[in-house]
C-alpha cells in the first residue's frame, strides 16, 4: 500500500494535550488522522456540525472555566474511579 505524507502546523500545547488523549485511547496521531479522513470520506464532509455556540452555551463554557480555576471541577484518572466516586 502506498502512503502520502500530511504536514500540519499545530500549537504545541494543543498537540501535547491531544496526543495524551489519543494515547489513552490506544491510538497514535497517524491513526487518528486516518480515522478522521475516513470519516470525512464517509460523511462527504466533516463528521460533526461546525457552528458558533449560542449565548447560553458560551455562558456555560465560561462558568465551567471559572469553576475549574476554583478547583470546583472533579477530575478522575479513569472511568472506573469516576464510577466508584459516583457509587455506580
Amino acid at each position: 500500500m502506498k502512503t502520502e505524507t500530511v504536514r500540519a502546523r499545530i500549537e504545541p500545547e494543543l498537540k501535547h494535550d491531544v496526543e495524551g488523549i489519543l494515547k489513552t485511547l490506544g491510538m497514535n496521531t497517524t491513526e487518528a488522522i486516518n480515522l478522521f479522513y475516513t470519516q470525512i470520506k464517509l460523511h462527504h464532509g466533516l463528521p460533526f456540525n461546525v457552528k458558533i455556540p449560542n449565548a447560553e452555551t458560551v455562558r456555560a463554557m465560561k462558568e465551567l472555566e471559572a469553576d475549574r480555576g476554583k478547583n470546583k471541577i472533579k477530575t478522575y484518572d479513569s472511568a472506573k474511579d469516576m464510577f466508584e466516586d459516583l457509587g455506580l
